[in-house]
Parts: structure tokens; C-alpha cells; sequence
């Protein structure tokens, strides 16, 4: 067993407010959040049905969690729609992961990309502001937020913000605007008059169960498996972070959490990603899915010069959230496919559901003291 990073104890009761709880990563933080006791409400735009195989369900619907938590359907554009939620149920954590979270879809639609992204995060943290109930705000980022050189090493910190495409630079804007907010509001110096830690994590490509997004090469997979169809990569060689998606969200925790005992260590940006051997290429999570799933699965390398500007190689150091939040990654590849696959083959909401439970449960066993 690792060395715990959270306390299941702290949760309990705990009033945590969450932005973008019905994407994917929302989704799957709220389950844990609920399982481990904590008072939840969330809010974002309804669950997306589109693009859904007959017999699914979105990931929120199909585990759901509207009748767990304070669900409140709305749009973090809509700042007064925003502040008027969080001011109302007074919350002690505040964990924003509401995005516009596609990289080719930023290219159709830069200027909701960027009011999402940037004015979204502005309109969180203005709300954020004489909130006395408020002790730690996380502000969920992503390893493209970072000027990409096609360097062959990891990117740390304290390197430049930047971002090539609409979504890259947005989320180097979201690091900047929360940074912006964090010294002349939020400073850790004056934590006594405001009483509030903000801190973001950073991670990199996610996989799991229930992710049904458009243009990730998951759930493309899955689609075309459902429907017999060939599935299309664009580049096979680009290299990723990939992670189980439990793994980001151990640090999101561990980064609110933590804020409480140690404010001044905390107020920053982290990355959190996974060790070197899972910055895979393209074509090797495809072919590890394929050995899970079986040979009815099948893939075709199909590229164009119209493609869009998409970085082929991107890492993380994550040496800072190592030595000074202990945190690690807890899965293998082999761990990170197996359990995706195992999702998808499920055949019903039920297994599924279960599967979700078990594991959620063996990653709080890996991470969580009582």
C-alpha cells in the first residue's frame, strides 16, 4: 500500500462546490467526492447525449449522480448565474473543472474556447472573493497550458505558459488569470485577512470508463468498435501522458486537502502526470486497447495536410508534487488499459456502475487513510 496522500475523515461533511461536474472527469471526481462523504454541489452544462452508442448513457446520467448531490444545471460564462450558486451554499473547497476541453474543437470555435477557458476561470475566481466560508479553491489546468518546444524532456512549473492552438493557449490564460487573482487577492502572505488558498493542477491526457467525448481517441475507438466500423488515428506517433483518470484527481484532492495544513507550500501551480514509461505513442495505447478488447477491433493510420497544428510530443515533470505532496502515480499501463477496457466491455449500467464502485475502492485504498 502507498503512503496515504488524503483523509477520508477530512471529506466527511466537507462542502465542496464543483464546476464541470457532468463531464468526464467531473463525473468520476464526483463519485469518489460522494463515496468518501463530502456535501457536493455542482455546477455546469446538462450532460452531453449526443454521440452516444445505443444502449449509453452519459457517464453522469448513467451513474447517477444528480440524486446524490445538488445538481444545478448552468454556464460559467454566466457570471452572475455562477457567483449567485457558490455564494449560496457556501462552500469550504471549490474545485473547478468546467473547460471547453477539445483541442480540434478550439479551431471551429476559438472565441467560446477562450470565453469558457479564460472568462469562465475570471468569473470563478470573482467569485471567490469575500466568501467567508471559503478556505481552498483548485483550479484544474492541463499539461498543454505550457509553451510546447517538442522538447525531450518534461516541462516544470515554473516554465513558460503558452499554447499554439485556441485550447493550448487558453489554458496558459487560465494559469495567468489564476496566478493574476492568487497575488493580488489571494496572497499567501495575507492569508489571515482572506483566508483562502488557491493552488491548479496540471495533468495530461486521461483515460477511463465513460468517456464518450467527441475527437479522443478512446472513445473514437469505442464508437467504431460498436459499430463495426475501421477506426481512423492521425498521428500514431504522437507522444502523451496518458493516465487513468483517477490519477489527476488524487492530486486535485490531495492540493485541497493539503491547502489547510500547508497553505504556503500550496499556493502554486502542480503537475501531476504519470511516470516516463506511460508517455506512450498513439499507436502502442491503441494496439495495449486492442489486446484488452480482442480482435474484433481494428485501426487505420489516415493523415492530411488540412489537419490542424496538434503538438507530437509533450511531457510533464513532476518531480514538485513527488518530493513535496508525496503524491505518485498508482497504476501501470497495463493497470490504466485493463480497467478502461473493462468498462467498455461491461455490458450493462449495473456492471458498470460496479466497476466504477470497485475501482474508485482500490484507489482509495491506495490513497486515503481512514
Amino acid at each position: 500500500m502507498s503512503t496515504p496522500i488524503l483523509t477520508t475523515r477530512f471529506w466527511q461533511g466537507r462542502r465542496v462546490f464543483m464546476t464541470g461536474h457532468t463531464g468526464f472527469k467531473g463525473s468520476w471526481l464526483s463519485a469518489w467526492l460522494l463515496d468518501m462523504g463530502a456535501e457536493l454541489r455542482g455546477f455546469a452544462l446538462a450532460p452531453v447525449a449526443d454521440g452516444l452508442p445505443e444502449g449509453y448513457q452519459s457517464f453522469f446520467d448513467e451513474m447517477q449522480l444528480a440524486s446524490r448531490m445538488e445538481h444545478q444545471v448552468g454556464d460559467i460564462r454566466d457570471g452572475a448565474a455562477l457567483k449567485a450558486a457558490i455564494h449560496a451554499f457556501q462552500p469550504e473547497i471549490i474545485i473547478h473543472m468546467a473547460a471547453q476541453p477539445l483541442v480540434r474543437l478550439s479551431y471551429v470555435e476559438p472565441v467560446e474556447t477562450y470565453a469558457t477557458n479564460v472568462m469562465g476561470t475570471v468569473h470563478l475566481l470573482e467569485a471567490c472573493r469575500n466568501l467567508a466560508s471559503l478556505r481552498s479553491v483548485v483550479v484544474v489546468s492541463s499539461d498543454k497550458c505550457y509553451e510546447n518546444r517538442e522538447q525531450i524532456w518534461g516541462y516544470r512549473e515554473t516554465d513558460a505558459m503558452g499554447g499554439h492552438d485556441p485550447y493550448s493557449n487558453s489554458k496558459g490564460c487560465t494559469e495567468l488569470v489564476t496566478s493574476s487573482y492568487r497575488n493580488s487577492f489571494f496572497p499567501v502572505d495575507r492569508l489571515d485577512d482572506h483566508g483562502v488558498v488557491i493552488t491548479s493542477g496540471r495533468a495530461g491526457n486521461v483515460i477511463g470508463g465513460g468517456d464518450w467525448s467527441v475527437d479522443r481517441l478512446i472513445p473514437d475507438a469505442m464508437r467504431a468498435l460498436i459499430a463495426e466500423e475501421m477506426l481512423t488515428i492521425r498521428k500514431p506517433d504522437a507522444v502523451r501522458p496518458w493516465q487513468h483518470v483517477l490519477e489527476p484527481l488524487s492530486g486535485y484532492l490531495r492540493l485541497a486537502e493539503h491547502a489547510y495544513s500547508s497553505p504556503e507550500l500550496c499556493a502554486k501551480g502542480w503537475n501531476f502526470g504519470p511516470s516516463d514509461d506511460m508517455n506512450l505513442r498513439v499507436a502502442d495505447v491503441i494496439g495495449g486497447l486492442a489486446d484488452d478488447i480482442g480482435d474484433r477491433f481494428q485501426w487505420q493510420v489516415i493523415t492530411s495536410d488540412a489537419d490542424p497544428h496538434e503538438a507530437t510530443l509533450l511531457k510533464l515533470d513532476c518531480t514538485a508534487a513527488r518530493q513535496h505532496l508525496h503524491w505518485y502515480p498508482q497504476f501501470n499501463a497495463s493497470d490504466m488499459l485493463t480497467m478502461t477496457a473493462n468498462w467498455y466491455k461491461a455490458t450493462s449500467p449495473e456492471q458498470r456502475r460496479s466497476i466504477v464502485a470497485e475501482q474508485i475502492s482500490v484507489m482509495s485504498n491506495r490513497v486515503c487513510a481512514a
